[in-house]
């Protein structure tokens, strides 16, 4: 490299180790760019994850109660967030279901046009399925068994499919928990084991089979040269000469677990990929508009904040026979009609401390109306059933006895995300939800739920803040920096290049332009290696990479695009493999 190359720190640095960041990491580390990874979240092996979501300590991220795990939760108006924080992002809790869209999404939103989507990302897709190892899954528990049960008792049984999941399993017929040296890279990746299915990918895989982010991308990125630092914050991204950043940034981070020594570090780079999963790229963003770092960001930050407009119930037997925390996290799905989507998911036995979110089932119209169905609804079980009643809000045993049904629906709709001051706490601003309410009574689930009960002797049940507040929860918050064409109506280009600045990327769920419908870690994934693409090997960037406007690229047909690839499905057996 020349001499002003030398001057900086690093090339880039990225923001974030989740499905965008480290994608970015290994890709430009390949193409011979000096890169630092700057990761909020600690780092993690099997032998320091926790046993069971009871180890608050190892499990919740929440640093200034001293709790210090990979799984946070913020609450809103509007929406209840949960989340991931640790190197590898949110690889390390999700439960490793990687599923494609509807080929329908790609012509709906603020992406439309923009590219030919259909043409373009079934190459990225295979791609991030080689690098995450994706399988069809072959470990069937009970959980799915009586998943695929209530959907043949509901005329839906067709529909039902093993998921695309991130994990090593043994071949057909035999047992897990196998030593294999590296079976991805050709020697170049970590040894690994087989699943037990256990059910604790959602608690950290303990036992090395979870192709968490940590043991592909961001494993071959820190092999490469890349550097990795674990819990530090990035509070500031300034451009140098206070221009468009085409002379460079100044990047500032802190000790994300300190309390009072924060030991602020600067860094200069040449470029910087924002990559802190949409909930914090846009409260990073936001924080950097409003203090006048990157004071030419688009005013359509934080719009178009989606959910997958998901729904969290679930079936709990007591006193089950069969454990169904068997199995993988997300191991089969159904679609009860062409836009709502259900998949069986579990936690590890132990893993008790979601059940404080767990109630009866409860229906009717979001509000009041709602509140008093259910308080009529649990006196009435308490009355007729007292020891029984109780037994099913008890948390021990809960995610043994339980089949949680992830609802998700392909109906596109959204919040916005403002960063205002709240009125109980005006000395500083933060993020809140603005919007219409997204729905969190969904008919159709409901009634699947309660099919489930049926054919399986249990009991359905509703997610408190569902019933009591009308807040919806998700695992999948997307937008909020979306695509658009120009910064009329989006944050970033088609190439994830930021509007108002040179050099300055976002690679994360934040671009996302259009309602999924099915885990998003794939599609983030597919869309960051299109975004690495564009950017040229170290040795001709000319370092005047900036976002193209509409005037400048008229939008391609938004004719309906053609299937990428089908989803997977399996003939099912009476029993699931020995886990």
């Amino acid at each position: 490299m020349g001499e002003q190359e030398t001057a900086f720190d690093v090339d880039f640095i990225v923001v974030g180790s989740g499905f965008g960041g480290s994608v970015a990491a290994h890709r430009l580390t390949e193409k011979g760019y000096r890169v630092a990874v700057l990761e909020m979240g600690r780092r993690w092996t099997p032998e320091t994850m926790p046993e069971t979501s009871w180890s608050l300590s190892r499990w919740i991220w929440r640093p200034e109660l001293s709790l210090r795990g990979f799984f946070n939760i913020h609450l809103f108006r509007h929406v209840m967030i949960l989340h991931g924080c640790a190197v590898g992002g949110g690889s390390i809790t999700y439960a490793n279901t990687l599923l494609l869209p509807p080929p329908r999404v790609w012509s709906m939103g603020s992406w439309a046009g923009l590219a030919d989507w259909a043409e373009e990302m079934p190459a990225h897709y295979q791609e991030a399925s080689r690098m995450l190892g994706v399988i069809e899954n072959r470990i069937l528990g009970p959980a799915d068994l009586l998943l695929k049960k209530a959907a043949d008792a509901a005329g839906v049984g067709e529909t039902f499919y093993r998921t695309r999941v991130a994990v090593l399993q043994a071949p057909e017929g035999e047992a897990g928990g196998k030593r294999v040296e590296d079976p991805f890279f050709d020697g170049a990746g970590p040894a690994r084991t087989t699943c037990i299915g256990c059910g604790g990918c959602m608690m950290g895989c303990r036992f090395g089979a979870k192709n968490t982010l940590d043991l592909n991308y961001l494993y071959l990125a820190e092999r490469g040269g890349a550097e990795v630092l674990a819990e530090m914050k990035v509070v500031d991204i300034r451009p140098l000469g206070g221009g468009d950043g085409r002379a460079g940034y100044e990047v500032t981070a802190v000790r994300s677990t300190a309390w009072v020594r924060k030991a602020p570090r600067r860094f200069t780079c040449r470029g910087v990929v924002v990559a802190g999963s949409a909930l914090g790229t846009m409260e990073l963003l936001f924080k950097l508009k409003d203090k006048g770092s990157l004071p030419r960001l688009s005013a359509h930050l934080g719009d178009k904040v989606r959910t997958n407009s998901e729904s969290l119930i679930g079936v709990r037997i007591p006193g089950s026979k069969e454990s169904l925390s068997q199995g993988i996290a997300i191991g089969s799905g159904i679609y009860v009609d062409e836009n709502t989507h259900i998949e069986a998911t579990r936690y590890p036995e132990g893993s008790d401390a979601m059940a404080l979110l767990s109630t009866l089932l409860t229906r009717g119209r979001p509000g009041v109306a709602r509140v008093g169905t259910w308080i009529a609804t649990l006196t009435l079980a308490l009355l007729r059933h007292p020891l029984k009643t109780l037994r099913l809000l008890w948390p021990a045993g809960w995610a043994r006895e339980t089949v949680i049904l992830l609802c998700m629906q392909a109906i596109d709709g959204h919040i916005d995300m403002r960063w205002k001051r709240r009125w109980f706490w005006p000395l500083r601003k933060v993020l809140v939800s603005e919007g219409e309410k997204i729905p969190t009574n969904i008919p159709a689930a409901n009634d699947f739920a309660e099919k489930l009960a049926e054919v399986s002797g249990g009991t359905a049940m509703s997610t408190v803040t569902e019933v009591l507040f009308d807040i919806p929860s998700t695992a999948h918050c997307l937008g909020g920096c979306i695509i658009g064409d120009s910064p009329r109506n989006g944050v970033v280009d088609h190439r994830h290049r930021v509007f108002g600045y040179r050099n300055l990327y976002v690679c994360d769920g934040s671009v996302i332009g259009a309602n999924l419908g099915v885990n998003p870690s794939l599609t983030i994934t597919a869309l960051a290696e299109r975004a690495m693409s564009y950017i040229p090997a170290a040795a001709v960037h000319g370092w005047d990479d900036g976002a193209e406007w509409q005037a400048e690229r008229p939008r391609l047909g938004v004719a309906e695009p053609v299937d990428l690839i089908e989803q997977p499905k399996a003939p099912v057996t009476d029993d699931p493999p020995e886990v």
